[in-house]
């Protein structure tokens, strides 16, 4: 059994056009994504992309980029192109790397990978953590999720679960210290074999409406593992600001690649 990261990168983004390109302390962020990844143990980092300029860049700082269509509607499926295209193991595990995250922990892409490896009936898993602030749990933005006993998930929503009827419904302005609310964190890892199914899954409402695709995994059956990490991951890069944010942190000396 293999472990890869692939890391999908587009050109296109609407709020940082060219953003796998964004130049962050001399490299572009794609390639602070790969090396960031290449620290965890695994059998190699590639770079999923459509675009000969990303696919370059990538090359030229001596990581691996393939070639993939432009007609993708996600990233997952853009991972199971490429494991297609290098005829991966049905048992081999892929984790989905996002390349707009810089500052990414590579503990992360171990403890992911790990917690599937340990679910022979899970076709994927992910990660999440606490949290301890109201105005997260209240926020559409920040993904939640609620998991059995085994750590699979139940559901994940934008909506605040798990709901405290009583309390709730007598203040909302800080959270029960048991209230077992976790944020999910958008890292994934793929059985191969699963990748090569979930293209032909037809997508779910309650992946419609909630603008989760995990959900479809779940909406047809699927178990999906959640590891439980202590504390939040650094910010990605989804705005001029962050970008900004971000190369400060690497001009200051903060990551040493």
């Amino acid at each position: 059994m293999g472990l890869r990261v692939v890391i999908p990168a587009r050109y296109a983004s609407t709020r940082l056009p060219g953003k796998p390109l964004a130049d962050i302390a001399g490299q572009p962020m794609i390639v602070r994504v790969a090396a960031a990844a290449r620290r965890a143990k695994t059998d190699g980092v590639w770079v999923a992309t459509d675009d000969e300029r990303i696919a370059a860049a990538v090359r030229q700082h001596g990581f691996d980029a393939v070639m993939t269509r432009a007609d993708h509607a996600s990233g997952t499926d853009r991972i199971a192109e490429v494991a297609e295209q290098l005829a991966w193991d049905d048992e081999d595990i892929v984790v989905n790397v996002q390349g707009d995250e810089p500052l990414l922990d590579p503990a992360l892409i171990e403890a992911v990978a790990a917690a599937l490896h340990g679910d022979p009936d899970a076709v994927m898993a992910t990660a999440a953590h606490p949290l301890d602030a109201a105005a997260d749990l209240f926020n559409p933005n920040v993904v939640k999720v609620v998991c059995d006993l085994r750590g699979r998930a139940l559901y994940f929503s934008r909506a605040p679960i798990p709901w405290d009827r009583d309390r709730f419904a007598k203040t909302r302005d800080q959270l029960p210290a048991d209230l077992p609310a976790r944020r999910h964190i958008g890292l994934y890892a793929y059985r191969v074999s699963f990748l090569r199914r979930f293209g032909q899954l037809a997508p779910s409402p309650l992946e419609r409406c909630e603008s989760l695709e995990q959900l479809r995994a779940l909406w047809h059956g699927y178990p999906i593992q959640v590891v439980s990490v202590d504390h939040p991951p650094a910010p990605g890069v989804d705005t001029p600001e962050d970008l900004e944010r971000v190369r400060r942190l690497f001009d200051a000396g903060k990551d040493s690649e």
